[in-house]
């Protein structure tokens, strides 16, 4: 059986990592977001794709839930320390290794796509496929209202880790999306997929990018398969994130309904908490789908596996 997930962000490698235990050897592909992608002190961060990669291997702090476990910070102390760098994306030592080789493999000529098979397999030890949504240049802007009521057109990370989410949104867009292709192999494997999986990720700028690249949306529509999706939203906020300060701006409700309705006519089942029980009847009925209940709160492995075969038996 060939399981495809689409991901972005923490809830989808949290995620992963329970369908990674749960299905029993069978083939996984992953097709990540890089509307986050960034270019800090010369380096390509690929925030998603880093994500996804190191909790599929094991690598993640737990704890802070980004970058690896162990990890020390002495290269962002020292930039600090020369008072000439703003360093507001704290990159970790080990983590830097992993930008250095890519931003390497990129200038030699590679692809995002073929850079990230051989970080995977070089750095990571990966045997599932990562693969980016494209090759090409896609990033997600938030325009806000500053605090004194100036409007700001931000990078994602900007809004997100540098201004913590604190400014009022009034837009968001995908610059570069027109002009973007998919990833060698992301129709494909949409297509041939037996179970295509939504990540408990972010609707709008986790998923929205990857569903936005031009035929991708159009592929998973296409499909004769079953599409599942989990929630990001229990008890009417997300887990982590910003996804209660985003979805209203996309015209979506912070609900576990409100997420479902981001993949309208995409979706064959729907998984959400035991704590939204009560709107599974209402989701499955204005959406035609089958909705699961169970803990979707994954506190650990465990939970996280049993999310995923719930997911998994969802749609098969």
């Amino acid at each position: 059986m060939q399981i495809v997930a689409l991901a972005g962000g923490v809830g989808a490698g949290k995620f992963l990592r329970g369908v990674d235990r749960a299905r029993a050897g069978e083939p996984l592909t992953v097709v990540v977001n890089t509307g986050d992608d960034i270019t800090i002190h010369g380096l390509h961060v690929s925030p998603d794709l880093d994500s996804v990669c190191y909790w599929l291997a094991g690598l993640m702090d737990r704890e802070r839930g980004w970058g690896r476990a162990g990890e020390t910070f002495h290269a962002m102390d020292a930039l600090r320390a020369s008072g000439r760098v703003d360093a507001w994306f704290n990159l970790g030592d080990r983590d830097l290794a992993t930008h250095v080789l890519r931003t390497q493999l990129l200038h030699e000529g590679r692809t995002l796509s073929r850079a990230t098979a051989e970080l995977c397999e070089s750095l990571f030890g990966l045997t599932t496929s990562v693969i980016p949504m494209t090759d090409d240049a896609v990033t997600t802007r938030i325009d806000v209202f500053h605090a004194a009521g100036e409007a700001l057109d931000l990078h994602f990370q900007e809004y997100w880790v540098q201004r913590h989410a604190e400014d009022p949104v009034k837009g968001i867009r995908f610059d570069g999306i027109e002009l973007a292709t998919p990833a060698p192999g992301v129709l494909d494997t949409i297509a041939r997929a037996d179970v295509l999986l939504l990540c408990p990720s972010n609707p709008v700028v986790s998923i929205g990018p990857i569903l936005a690249v031009p035929g991708v949306r159009d592929a998973v529509a296409a499909r004769s398969g079953p599409v599942v999706g989990v929630s990001p939203i229990v008890g009417g906020a997300p887990l982590a994130g910003m996804a209660d300060k985003l979805m209203p701006v996309a015209g979506l409700e912070v609900s576990a309904t409100g997420a479902a309705r981001a993949y309208r006519d995409l979706l064959t089942g729907w998984v959400i908490d035991e704590r939204d029980a009560d709107a599974a009847p209402a989701i499955s009925a204005e959406l035609g789908i089958a909705v699961a209940v169970t803990d979707t709160v994954m506190r650990n492995d465990d939970v996280a596996a049993a999310l995923a075969t719930t997911a998994i038996e969802l749609a098969t």
